[in-house]
């Protein structure tokens, strides 16, 4: 069994981190907490802070092949929410558990995330559509 702790974070796809930075930082007054390139996800992300515990997430893709890449391309152009990603007590518990009771996981083990997290995708197709990320913190 495992818990959910809570909302970590919002992912949301981003053609230019500069660019989409003024905004949640300028017009809404955000802290962003620094950049982060994760080579193995093919992306450079950027958090934001938002004082509840849970943190905006953008991500711009550094290769052409990258799902943000592809979600962007897939959008018209457009950047948009890529993803939920739920803060999990044991992402082993977790995964393990979720596959049992059938949902299809894009990760069958944890991987690296931004942060030194901890993480797993489950299928969109088992989530209405929803890309959910699984993260578990040191």
């Amino acid at each position: 069994m495992f818990k959910i702790l809570g909302v970590d974070h919002i992912g949301v796809a981003v053609g230019s981190l500069n660019e989409a930075s003024n905004f949640w930082t300028t017009a809404l007054g955000l802290e962003c907490t620094g950049d982060e390139v994760v080579a193995e996800q093919k992306v450079k992300t950027s958090f934001n802070p938002t004082g509840n515990g849970s943190e905006i997430e953008l991500l711009e893709a550094t290769a052409p092949d990258s799902p943000i890449a592809k979600y962007i391309e897939k959008n018209g152009g457009r950047g948009g929410i890529q993803h939920i990603a739920l803060r999990v007590d044991n992402i082993e518990a977790a995964i393990a558990d979720l596959q049992a009771k059938g949902v299809r996981m894009i990760d069958t083990k944890p991987r690296y995330g931004a942060g030194g997290a901890s993480i797993a995708f489950v299928h969109p197709k088992s989530a209405y559509g929803v890309l959910v990320e699984l993260c578990q913190h040191k």
